[in-house]
């Protein structure tokens, strides 16, 4: 019976402490920040507060502390990385200025500023930045949560912030104190004079870019052009050299997709006018090729308008004409997307998928090639 009732309190106590160190490792903006003692320099009593990042479990409360004065104290689950919070006028991460903090395996609490110049982490140095900074950022760890708090001298902050979690074990460290790459963001733009109001939240996704979530303006405009000048396109050509036996549905087919690819192309032109370079290295190249690759296909539409009667004696030089610009055109889209991956620094993965559709592209071409010479023979 003892034995019995000695297991059932420990079981008791072992269920108790979990509940007690889950209450102690959360926080929501319902429950009452505890940390005025490790945070000295702001009065935590009268903070506005949001929630930004839930995957990471993310708190934000912030305030105007007097004249010019801001207080921000940022919470998180001990991520075992950094944890950082970006400051932008247009929503961009590229060209804001951001706060991180970590602490090292020695348990030492260390905050930093870093200019976010590019996506890469060498373009992100520490040390510098636009904020003003009131005093030293603290940074403290209590009951599993990682606190990270710090006042701007600033009449307003700037409408977006940013947000990112490091990855598992990827503390900045000396002497470069560079930032490793996030494992997750998220952006959102606050009304400081409703305090408390978040009035865009992108949910926690992968990518920030003007608070659009995973699916920036950025993207789109990538998107509409990969599907529409360097997707659709290439098929289109395939269509018309190889399936001419398929008569009158092969200059249909073709008529159909290229249309739809010139128009997806077209919106993503117009989306790509709109954007703001950042001042990304390469940019004009990219805008210049595709100005150039929009003038092609503007001159294809141009010329369709213009075909003249398979009896003309010029037909065959408006083959030649139709044929070689809309290959250049498409030769050309083609490198335009790789390149715009690059000067973006885009993920892997969409480099590595777009070039196994222009790997598979290639490999049926050549194929229907080949079988095309040899029936001719």
């Amino acid at each position: 019976m003892k034995t019995s009732l000695v297991h059932v309190l420990l079981i008791s106590s072992f269920f108790f402490s979990l509940s007690i160190g889950e209450s102690q490792s959360s926080d929501s903006c319902a429950s009452k920040l505890t940390v005025a003692r490790l945070i000295p320099v702001i009065n935590t009593t009268f903070l506005s507060c949001l929630t930004p990042l839930r995957s990471a479990n993310f708190v934000l409360r912030y305030a105007k502390a007097g004249p010019g004065i801001w207080s921000f104290v940022l919470s998180a689950a001990d991520p075992k990385s950094y944890v950082a919070v970006g400051f932008s006028g247009d929503g961009r991460m590229v060209g804001s200025s951001a706060i991180a903090g970590w602490i090292t395996g020695s348990g030492a609490g260390i905050a930093k500023q870093y200019s976010l110049g590019g996506k890469k982490s060498s373009g992100c140095p520490p040390d510098q930045g636009d904020l003003l900074l009131q005093g030293t950022p603290v940074v403290a760890l209590q009951s599993s949560r990682l606190y990270l708090a710090f006042q701007l001298n600033v009449d307003q902050p700037p409408p977006y912030l940013i947000f990112a979690v490091g990855p598992d074990n990827g503390f900045p460290s000396s002497p470069t104190f560079l930032l490793p790459e996030h494992r997750d963001e998220n952006s959102i733009s606050v009304n400081y004079t409703a305090l408390g109001v978040a009035t865009s939240d992108s949910g926690g996704g992968e990518e920030e870019e003007g608070g659009e979530g995973a699916f920036g303006a950025e993207r789109k405009h990538a998107l509409l052009v990969m599907l529409g000048w360097g997707v659709l396109m290439p098929i289109g050509i395939v269509v018309a050299r190889y399936f001419k036996n398929w008569d009158p549905l092969w200059f249909y087919s073709h008529l159909s997709i290229q249309g739809l690819g010139f128009g997806l192309g077209l919106a993503g032109v117009i989306l790509g006018f709109g954007l703001d370079d950042d001042g990304i290295s390469g940019v004009g190249v990219h805008e210049g090729l595709g100005i150039a690759i929009l003038v092609g296909g503007c001159l294809q539409v141009t010329a369709l308008l213009a075909r003249p009667g398979k009896a003309s004696k010029v037909r065959k030089y408006w083959n030649w004409y139709h044929h070689y610009v809309g290959r250049a055109a498409v030769v050309c889209a083609v490198a335009n997307v790789f390149y715009g991956f690059k000067i973006a620094e885009e993920t892997k993965s969409w480099n590595i998928g777009y070039g196994v559709f222009v790997a598979v592209w290639g490999f049926i071409a050549i194929f229907l090639e080949l079988r095309r010479c040899a029936s001719e023979e």
